[in-house]
């Protein structure tokens, strides 16, 4: 399952979504606002996606994934708007029989998603100046 929100990620839900007596293994990935990127202190985040397209890109991905490890569920949350220092802007939950699927699915949907899914990410400087950055960076 997949979801654009604008609230906070509750991780604990995700967890929640992909739990099941058939997973031997639950990989949780959180990607977070960092404070400094390139020697640049970043304030907050605002990420902006045309919905419909992301969302059936962010479907493809798991559609793939689980095409591709035995996946017993996944979740993809990622978060739109304003997001601040240490918040998560996306969540990918992979629940499969063993560790290495896990693993391997939610690095593969992490790392894909990120060049794929056109979601876009503006930093915000301490400086004032605001960054519109590529997806894949």
């Amino acid at each position: 399952m997949v979801e654009l929100v604008r609230e906070k990620i509750e991780s604990q839900r995700v967890l929640d979504a992909v739990a099941s007596t058939a997973a031997g293994a639950v990989v949780l990935f959180l990607g977070t606002t960092r404070e400094w990127t390139k020697g640049r202190r970043t304030l907050w985040l605002d990420y902006e996606c045309y919905a419909e397209l992301a969302h059936r890109k962010l479907e493809e991905l798991e559609a793939e994934a689980r095409r591709r490890w035995p996946i017993v569920e996944c979740r993809i949350v990622h978060r739109l708007g304003r997001v601040d220092l240490a918040e998560a802007s996306v969540a990918v939950a992979v629940s499969s029989p063993h560790r290495r699927d896990a693993f391997e699915a939610g690095q593969w949907l992490i790392d894909t998603l990120k060049e794929v899914v056109p979601i876009w990410k503006q930093e915000h400087w301490e400086d004032g100046s605001a960054e519109w950055i590529h997806p894949s960076v």
